[in-house]
């Protein structure tokens, strides 16, 4: 058990490659309830996150659609990433980071007063979330639950449905792989949690998670960006929409190319690629933010944020304990839905 975000989490369960490897091949579950929903309602709820999210809330029009964004402040840095569910046009959901759930709040309440908008902000720590990720985990969640087969069997990617009993299932993940992430009271979760664990889910903890998603290429806030980065420089481009004269905050900060770029490098030399190691290319010096041993590709892998002109393809240098280590530059991610791509 680790500390994660002043929550205890669990690093692994016994083998945290055994775990990688089960939501790659079969179905693996996270207890991801230090994660905190957000609900939003009223008349107001669609221009106040018009104003507040990069991405273009409008994209959203059927319900249970979501929406992954960032939370920019005025100098265009990241407070935050998360996901939005839409629901109807006074009713949202928004799912953020354990680390920054209590200053998002702050930052979201202060903007509702200042814009003086007609809308409701409640945190729903009455509820629990367990993610279900990997090939077979949506038909094993059926099993556990034949109930919820019917309003979840026809959910699209990024797509979302309110069951009854306060329960979310929402088919996006953290993983690379097909599952659902399920919102429901705590005091059901145990139970699900055991239903599940009864017919093979394996459950997987944090450093399982942090192989997944760093494959998969999906940023970790505080790692990747936090609110000195311009999420241009941490592959975040796709997530803002520019489109048209909408004034969301931060948009005038982003109105030049930052130096550096995200992507991603293979270690070609025998260790291990970690945080803050410093990248030497002939265009000058990058730096990793996020590295690790890739079980699927079983090598060393990194995001690394490196000077505009750097191609994919290219050679360049880590230095790993005073030795300069060669890596190739490739494009992320690295692996989707159990299926290499480097």
């Amino acid at each position: 058990m680790v500390d994660f975000g002043g929550w205890d989490m669990p690093l692994h369960y016994g083998s945290q490659i055994e775990e990688h490897h089960a939501v790659r091949r079969e179905a693996g579950m996270f207890d991801v309830s230090h994660m905190l929903a957000v609900d939003l309602a009223g008349p107001d709820a669609r221009a106040f996150l018009l104003r507040l999210l990069a991405n273009n809330v409008d994209k959203l029009k059927e319900p249970g659609k979501a929406l992954y964004s960032c939370l920019l402040n005025e100098a265009g840095g990241v407070i935050d990433d998360l996901i939005v569910y839409f629901f109807d046009p006074e009713f949202y959901r928004l799912v953020v980071n354990a680390g920054t759930a209590e200053k998002d709040l702050a930052w979201l309440e202060a903007r509702r007063q200042a814009l003086g908008q007609r809308l409701t902000l409640t945190p729903r720590r009455d509820l629990a979330i367990i993610a279900v990720q990997g090939p077979k985990a949506r038909e094993l969640v059926w099993q556990a639950r034949p109930r919820w087969r019917a309003d979840s069997e026809a959910l699209r990617p990024f797509f979302s449905a309110m069951l009854p009993e306060e329960t979310m299932v929402a088919r996006t993940g953290y993983t690379g792989e097909d599952g659902f992430e399920i919102s429901l009271p705590a005091a059901a979760a145990p139970r699900l949690w055991q239903d599940l664990a009864a017919i093979g889910v394996k459950p997987a903890g944090l450093g399982a998670r942090d192989t997944l998603r760093l494959e998969a290429g999906m940023n970790l806030y505080g790692q990747d960006m936090d609110e000195h980065t311009n999420p241009l420089a941490a592959g975040l481009a796709w997530t803002i929409d520019r489109a048209g004269d909408r004034d969301f905050i931060g948009r005038d900060a982003l109105a030049t190319e930052p130096a550096q770029q995200m992507l991603g490098l293979v270690l070609l030399d025998r260790g291990v690629l970690r945080g803050h190691q410093v990248v030497n290319t002939e265009r000058g010096a990058g730096e990793i933010t996020s590295g690790g041993f890739g079980p699927t590709l079983n090598q060393s892998i990194a995001f690394a944020r490196l000077p505009r002109g750097i191609t994919l393809g290219d050679t360049v240098t880590v230095r790993v304990r005073d030795k300069d280590l060669r890596a190739r530059v490739v494009k992320l991610p690295f692996v989707r839905q159990g299926k290499i791509l480097v």
